[in-house]
C-alpha cells in the first residue's frame, strides 16, 4: 500500500457544487494518478485508488478532525440512514478507468458511554463516516443496503468489473 499525497481539503474546496459520488471519484482518481506518477510502473502494474464518504441530509462528511467532530456525527447519524459513497479509479499502464459505489447504512441508537468509548478508541477519527463495518464500530451498524465491502472500503464485486474492464480475469490473482 502507497499512500497518496493529495490535498484533500484543497481539491475538495475546489470542487464547490459537485455531488458527493463526484467528490469521491475525483478523490480517487488523485490519489491513483499521484501514486502512479512517484512509482515505476511495469506494464502490468495495477494501481487501485479509493476515497469514501458519508453522505447523510445532502451533506458529505470524511473522517472527523476531532473527538468533538465525531460525537456530533454519532449524534446526528443514531437511528439514521445515510449513503456511503467509495470512489474507485484504476490505472494500468496508460489504462484508466474508475467508478462510485454507494451502499446505504443504517445506524443504531448507541448510548452516549457507548459513543464515548468507541471514540475513546481513536477508531472513529481514522475512517469516513466515523465509523466501521470490520471493526469496533460494527455493533453500532443495524443494517446495510448494498455492497457490505463498499462501507469497508473497497468494493469488490465493483473492483472486479473495472478490472475486467481492463483484461485482468479476478481468479487469476488467485495465483
Amino acid at each position: 500500500m502507497v499512500v497518496s499525497d493529495v490535498d484533500e481539503p484543497a481539491l475538495i474546496a475546489s470542487m464547490g457544487g459537485s455531488t458527493p459520488a463526484e467528490i469521491v471519484l475525483d478523490l480517487a482518481r488523485a490519489k491513483a494518478r499521484d501514486v502512479a506518477a512517484r512509482i515505476s510502473l511495469e506494464a502490468d502494474t495495477v494501481i487501485i485508488g479509493c476515497d469514501s464518504m458519508l453522505e447523510m441530509d445532502g451533506q458529505v462528511h470524511g473522517k472527523p478532525a476531532s473527538a468533538q467532530e465525531a460525537r456530533e456525527r454519532w449524534q446526528a447519524m443514531a437511528g439514521r440512514t445515510g449513503v456511503l459513497h467509495t470512489g474507485h479509479w484504476i490505472v494500468r499502464g496508460t489504462r484508466e478507468l474508475g467508478a462510485v459505489a454507494s451502499t446505504s447504512v443504517t445506524h443504531g441508537r448507541p448510548s452516549p458511554q457507548e459513543i464515548e468509548a468507541y471514540i475513546a478508541t481513536g477508531e472513529p477519527l481514522r475512517v469516513a463516516g466515523a465509523f466501521t463495518l470490520d471493526g469496533l464500530g460494527a455493533p453500532f451498524v443495524e443494517r446495510i443496503d448494498g455492497d457490505p465491502s463498499n462501507v469497508i472500503g473497497l468494493s469488490l464485486p465493483l473492483t472486479r468489473r473495472l478490472l475486467a474492464d481492463l483484461g485482468i480475469v479476478w481468479t487469476d490473482l488467485w495465483a
